[in-house]
């Protein structure tokens, strides 16, 4: 998933996005761990998306902070 669509996103889907994830990643390494995993690629790509939807989550608290503190 791009940035671009993960901006898009509302604070409960970008929530839930994370979760899903987190969800999909411990999924994929018990599938590695058991020799079922095919594409190990995948693992990365997982984690990065998560690191996005960290990412603008934590840049969406900043600017609430910071227009809060401006009132």
């Amino acid at each position: 998933m791009k940035y671009t669509e993960i901006k898009a996103l509302s604070d409960d889907e970008l929530s839930k996005k994370v979760e899903e994830g987190r969800a999909e990643l411990f999924n994929l390494r018990f599938q590695m761990a058991t020799s079922q995993l095919d594409n190990t690629s995948r693992v990365k790509a997982v984690k990065k998306d998560i690191a996005r939807a960290l990412t603008e989550q934590r840049a969406r608290q900043i600017a609430a902070d910071k227009s809060a503190a401006e009132n």
